[in-house]
């Protein structure tokens, strides 16, 4: 254990968080997204919901400044009727700790998918809320400014 750093953040996950570099991108993947099969690197945080862990990683973790979506959501899937509240609690999580107006880019199931094969690791976790994947982009910790 270590002073300041929540309980939720797992060995594993806290060495994921500190290898990657600017622009890595990370998935926190709710309890329905094939995680193992698309996963270089799979991070387990079973029974863990991603509200929690974001809570929990965003005071550490910077969000990509240069770009103007540092988040990525998967878009619903035309025709279903899935109530999306999650995103509205993300929304604020976000504004919490980045200057970001509009954090998310929203991507297609599909194109989802193939964007989280590509990512540095996905953190596999007991979200149980519909449409929760979430894709952060990673920035950097800029040097105190000198007086």
């Amino acid at each position: 254990m270590l002073r300041g750093i929540s309980r939720l953040i797992s060995p594993s996950l806290i060495k994921v968080l500190m290898e990657m570099g600017h622009g890595d991108e990370i998935v926190f993947a709710d309890g329905n997204f094939p995680a193992a099969s698309h996963a270089e690197r799979l991070v387990s945080c079973d029974g863990h919901q991603i509200s929690d862990l974001l809570e929990a990683i965003l005071p550490l973790f910077p969000l990509d400044e240069y770009v103007s979506h540092p988040a990525t959501l998967m878009k619903v899937v035309e025709g279903d009727t899935v109530r999306t509240p999650i995103w509205n609690h993300y929304q604020n999580l976000l504004q919490k700790y980045t200057e970001v107006v509009e954090p998310f880019d929203y991507v297609e199931r599909f194109a989802f998918y193939e964007r989280a094969k590509k990512a540095y690791a996905i953190v596999a976790t007991g979200e149980n809320a519909l449409y929760a994947n979430i894709i952060l982009r990673k920035g950097i910790i800029s040097p105190p400014l000198k007086e």
